[in-house]
């Protein structure tokens, strides 16, 4: 007998058992099945010790068959009683369909899907949701999702996917209806749930035989996710695992690289993506609870500090779209985002600590950077939104410890900016909690350094946006336009802090100090507009110094009285006082001045720096989820190999732009390399600050630019070539 035949008459014993098995007792075990299981297998291992070489001509050319124990464990999974007898034909027809193919040695041969299969399943499934037909929908679905994957098992699906139309179809039927038949097979509500719902549901019969289903889904689903490349098909999809993410809860594995994945498109995605993706893990959180909010806080701490390395005015906003994120998160279970936030900011304290300690220029380099500066803000922006709870409140003194330190780490003109963002930062939390922190002196020393207080010898030079640089070069500190910027920014902010205690009831006390100061540097600078800008501020300062006396003097209680707080307390809902009607007009004009400054009105991340009605609106709209989903899968890409020689032009040029900006970011973030640190008195210009060197570049200078600079000039290239030249000569002679 050939080596044919004896397929032949393999396949028809395993036919015949399988027709057996069938028209026998349905009711077996899944026991008794495994162990036929068993025995099949160890009659395949028989087979190789007896006849190997026609044990090899099964391996090539019928590998499924060897592979039997693991189809048939998928198998008994199923719930038998259930199965109708449309699957049972279909599972028969599958089988010849093999057995022709291994006759005439046909590999490759698999069931091609048609829309017109797709189009029965979906038939069959909405008029009864028959089994047979979710299995092979499951079936499709699973050939959709790993179309043309590397190293394609023969032996793992028996479909094929030969259009794009039938993949489109697949997908938005499958996402569109999945959540429902799968709560309909497992006896759930329609919607919502919570984490103790599965793990009840876990222990029920149908689970055992519809499990694995869930799986499949979910399991294809982050399959193809990582394939896809475009952010409206990734966006659809995830909307639509979110209904369906309860089920994650039993299977934890499943459940770490679905968070991994969504982090990963929450922080890199563009469009809408974000916003969908911080709503599935927003989700998760709520209804899993501890099971996924320590890797949930973990991970988007982490890809929030990842994606804050560089900052400029078109990624500002993106950068506080995730801060934002991150903050919403922590109010899904304060007391754990509490240890959360103590561990990190904690970190952030002995990085400054290494700083004051060592003085060396490794350690300041890892406080005045980007990432430092923005993990500050980040925390600034949680406990300003958690002030009143009892759980954050006690971050608030010290994060504002660290922030003071960093803004007196270095005292020096180029890092005025940064000493900006910490009287910002400060001036939050001080409004938040209602606490007294001393911000006045900061600004106030700032002031009184000679670069605001000489001429700009510098000429007008470029405006300066303070808000996305931490350090300035040495050419701008000379310039009219950075004097001006670092002037206005001052007056602002401490308007800013007074204004918030314009109230209160020893304004007039806390008010003198900054007052006379002022009064100072009006009469030692010799700039005529920073005296017009002081002095209207000094108005402001003695008009509401009047505006508190005159009600402090109607009053009987001591200082030191509860009422105290009470104080001018109808006014403050008005603001009435004259400091908060000032500081309104500068608000307006410093919204005005960071306007113009701005490169363009589009920013990165303007499409999804809101969140919340929009999308909650088209979640419930069914009609608006189908639409949403034909859109995106409409067009000729598949997973796969082949979606790489598919992509459209306008995402390969893209992609080369995304190339060529990351060593330009990289290049933009070693700007705050320190290399040379020296701390002297401000009479030595030169050695005012650690830089990289005396030629060095603001922060807002291009890489381009930057590497241009560094190119050698006409004359210093006509000097080496003189100097090569003469050289030469002289080796002449010598020989």
């Amino acid at each position: 007998m050939g080596a044919k035949g004896k397929v032949k008459k393999l396949k028809n014993e395993t036919v015949h058992e399988e027709e057996v098995e069938v028209k026998g007792n349905t009711s077996n075990t899944m026991s008794e099945s495994r162990q036929k299981a068993r025995g099949h297998v160890q009659q395949l291992q028989r087979l190789q010790e007896k006849d190997p070489e026609f044990y090899q001509f099964l391996k090539e050319h019928d590998k499924e068959l060897l592979e039997f124990d693991d189809d048939m464990d998928e198998d008994v999974e199923s719930d038998m009683n259930d199965e109708t007898q449309e699957d049972e034909e279909t599972d028969a027809q599958d089988i010849k369909h093999l057995t022709t193919a291994a006759e005439k040695g046909d590999k490759n041969s698999k069931h091609v899907i048609t829309s017109a299969m797709v189009d029965s399943w979906f038939n069959a499934i909405r008029e009864g949701a028959k089994l047979g037909a979710v299995r092979s929908l499951m079936k499709a679905f699973r050939a959709a999702c790993h179309y043309g994957d590397d190293g394609d098992d023969e032996s793992s699906t028996k479909l094929n996917i030969m259009s794009s139309s039938v993949f489109n179809k697949i997908m938005l039927f499958v996402l569109s209806e999945m959540d429902g038949i799968l709560r309909a097979l497992l006896k759930l509500p329609p919607s919502g749930g919570k984490k103790e719902t599965i793990t009840d549901l876990m222990s029920a019969k149908q689970w055992k035989n519809y499990s694995h289903l869930v799986k499949s889904y979910f399991g294809n689903a982050l399959h193809v996710l990582n394939q896809m490349t475009d952010t409206e098909m990734i966006s659809f999809t995830l909307k639509r695992l979110r209904y369906s993410s309860i089920f994650l809860a039993a299977f934890p594995s499943l459940l770490r690289r679905y968070i991994k994945v969504v982090i990963h498109f929450w922080g890199t995605g563009g469009g809408a993506l974000p916003v969908v993706s911080f709503l599935f893990i927003r989700d998760l959180c709520i209804r899993l609870g501890s099971d996924c909010l320590d890797e949930c806080f973990k991970g988007m701490y982490k890809a929030y500090v990842l994606n804050c390395q560089f900052v400029n005015a078109t990624k500002l906003q993106h950068i506080q779209f995730l801060g934002n994120c991150v903050t919403e998160l922590l109010g899904v279970d304060l007391p754990v985002a509490y240890q959360h936030a103590f561990v990190f900011i904690r970190q952030l304290a002995m990085i400054l600590r290494e700083a004051l300690t060592m003085k060396t220029k490794e350690a300041f380099r890892k406080v005045y950077e980007w990432k430092y500066m923005n993990c500050l803000e980040l925390w600034t922006g949680a406990i300003c939104a958690y002030s009143s709870e009892s759980d954050f409140m006690p971050l608030a003194y010290p994060l504002t410890q660290i922030i003071s330190g960093v803004a007196r780490l270095v005292p020096t003109a180029r890092y005025f900016p940064l000493r900006l963002r910490c009287v910002r930062m400060l001036n939050r939390i001080a409004a938040s909690s209602g606490a007294f922190i001393p911000v006045s002196l900061l600004l106030l020393d700032m002031l009184e350094m000679k670069e605001l207080n000489r001429p700009p010898t510098g000429g007008v030079g470029k405006a300066v946006d303070l808000r996305t640089i931490l350090k300035v070069s040495k050419p701008t500190l000379k310039t009219r336009a950075f004097q001006e910027a670092c002037v206005f920014s001052v007056v602002e902010e401490l308007a800013e802090h007074l204004a918030h205690w314009s109230y209160s009831v020893a304004f007039f006390e806390l008010s003198f100090i900054p007052a006379v100061r002022l009064r100072s540097f009006c009469k030692s600078t010799k700039i005529e507009r920073f005296r017009r800008e002081m002095r209207q501020l000094i108005r402001q300062i003695e008009a509401n110094g009047d505006f508190t006396n005159k009600k402090r003097t109607l009053v009987s209680f001591l200082p030191n009285d509860p009422a105290a707080a009470s104080f001018l307390e109808d006014e403050k809902k008005t603001g009435a006082s004259p400091l908060s009607q000032y500081v309104a007009t500068l608000q307006e004009r410093s919204r005005q001045r960071n306007d113009s400054l701005m490169e363009s009105s589009v920013l990165v991340g303007a499409n999804s720096s809101v969140f919340g009605s929009k999308i909650s609106e088209n979640d419930d709209d069914d009609d608006t989820r189908n639409e949403d989903g034909t859109a995106a899968f409409s067009s000729s890409w598949l997973p796969g190999i082949d979606s790489k020689t598919k992509l459209p032009k306008e995402e390969e040029k893209k992609k080369k732009k995304k190339r060529r900006k990351v060593p330009q970011e990289e290049a933009a973030f070693d700007e705050d390399v320190v290399e040379d640190l020296v701390l002297s008195s401000d009479d030595d210009e030169d050695e005012d600050t650690f830089s990289p060197g005396p030629d060095d570049e603001a922060e807002s200078v291009s890489p381009k630019q930057k590497s241009k600079k560094r190119k050698p000039s006409a004359e210093s290239s006509k000097k080496k070539f003189q100097c090569h030249a003469k050289k030469s000569k002289k080796r002449k002679k010598a020989n």
